[in-house]
């Protein structure tokens, strides 16, 4: 079972339609977005996965209206970071901002992976044997330098597809 990671899409409607081919091509089960997606007709282009959407408020989203409503009419899973989800076994903490991670994983022993995005940058480390990802930026405009995730949840393995 694999699952597709994205963060920080800021309204790109050109690179959300890539992202959403990318994932509907690698016949991903769930795609999860830790944050920052910007407004309610960003969130609905996701409708067109053929997977599960799940995603966390960014700093950017938390005075959007509409997002709660795009979410319900599409059966998205919507909510305040940290999330935890359980899928395939793993326990999946996602956070938009990642200042408390360390902190939530003392507390939190039993996580398998912890998500989160807004710092535009890649980040692929293990701490405490929990696997911390950040796919990288996906709202940039230069082809090619954008990145999205997918984490195959049997043997935790991470490839970035650039876009």
């Amino acid at each position: 079972m694999q699952i597709g990671v994205v963060s920080d899409t800021h309204n790109n409607f050109k690179n959300i339609e890539k992202i959403i081919s990318i994932f509907n091509a690698e016949n991903i089960t769930t795609v999860i977005h830790t944050g920052d997606i910007t407004n309610a007709n960003s969130l609905d282009k996701f409708s067109q996965l053929k997977s599960n959407f799940v995603c966390v408020y960014g700093n950017n989203d938390r005075q959007e209206p509409g997002l709660v409503e795009i979410a319900k009419k599409n059966n998205f899973q919507i909510h305040e970071p940290p999330a935890t989800i359980h899928l395939h076994n793993r326990n999946i903490a996602i956070f938009h901002e990642p200042d408390s991670i360390e902190e939530y994983l003392l507390r939190n022993k039993d996580i398998d992976i912890a998500l989160h995005g807004h710092t535009h940058r890649y980040r692929n480390e293990v701490k405490n044997k929990t696997v911390v990802f950040n796919p990288g930026e996906s709202a940039g405009f230069i082809t090619g330098k954008n990145a999205l995730g997918i984490i195959n949840l049997v043997n935790l393995e991470i490839k970035r597809i650039f876009f």
